[in-house]
């Protein structure tokens, strides 16, 4: 067991990390390479929750709303998306060896438990990974926000959001050769900046209660391990001025 900066972590991966072929529905290999990277943080000796989205099932906007769907119903839609994919991830997890909860904001008793904070904390403390479909039960409100809530009440000591990209540019890399690498930036400066791996009501919750956030590529090779020992990796948003 390694020396960990943060014992309690909240990752927040969207449902593309799960995706086969085309962004689309769960590839069970993807599902093991991301237990896999769990698992390493977890043998170290931390605590890990996660929140997960559905875009690889269902994507409101572009399947819903675009169609003239209602927004509520096509919300509704998008939290059992992420329901099918913690229980995708919890089967990942548990064959590798872990004890895993799915708890989920909208009640589905049949397959996973309903959300309850002090219950949720009692599973991290005994060395479960926790789970935490169907964003926060609500509409109108993304994964990433159910993210922040989650990480708040489970006491969590920073927030991790797991992207495809190393760290947060001023502009697109691909296309510019110039663009500024930050390692740090105030959740104002994010926010200001309007960065498109989270969104603003999210930071807006995280920089209210002096959450720090991660952005990494959660494939890279030990990413989550140096985020828990605390090693510089990604970008972190935090009260600290932008470098």
């Amino acid at each position: 067991m390694g020396v960990l900066k943060y014992r309690r972590v909240l990752l927040k991966m969207g449902g593309e990390a799960l995706a086969g072929e085309g962004g689309f529905g769960i590839n069970p290999s993807r599902a093991e390479e991301a237990a896999q990277k769990i698992l390493a943080v977890v043998n170290l000796g931390a605590e890990v929750a996660l929140v997960i989205g559905g875009g690889n099932m269902w994507r409101g906007k572009e399947d819903g709303l675009d169609h003239g769907m209602e927004r509520v119903t096509a919300d509704h839609m998008g939290m059992l998306a992420t329901v099918m994919n913690a229980l995708a991830l919890q089967d990942a997890l548990e064959r590798g060896g872990l004890p895993t909860r799915v708890m989920t904001g909208i009640e589905v008793r049949a397959v996973a438990e309903p959300y309850i904070q002090r219950r949720a904390i009692r599973h991290l403390e005994k060395g479960r990974v926790v789970i935490f479909g169907a964003g926060t039960g609500n509409p109108y409100f993304t994964t990433d926000t159910a993210a922040s809530l989650r990480a708040m009440e489970i006491n969590a000591e920073i927030l991790v959001k797991a992207t495809k990209v190393d760290a947060v540019y001023d502009k697109d890399p691909k296309q510019n050769s110039d663009a500024r690498r930050f390692k740090q930036l105030s959740y104002i400066d994010a926010l200001q900046m309007r960065v498109g791996v989270m969104d603003s009501t999210a930071i807006a919750m995280c920089m209210d209660n002096s959450l720090p956030i991660s952005i990494i590529n959660v494939w890279a090779e030990d990413a989550l391990v140096k985020v828990v020992k605390g090693e510089p990796v990604g970008t972190v948003f935090s009260s600290t001025t932008t470098s």
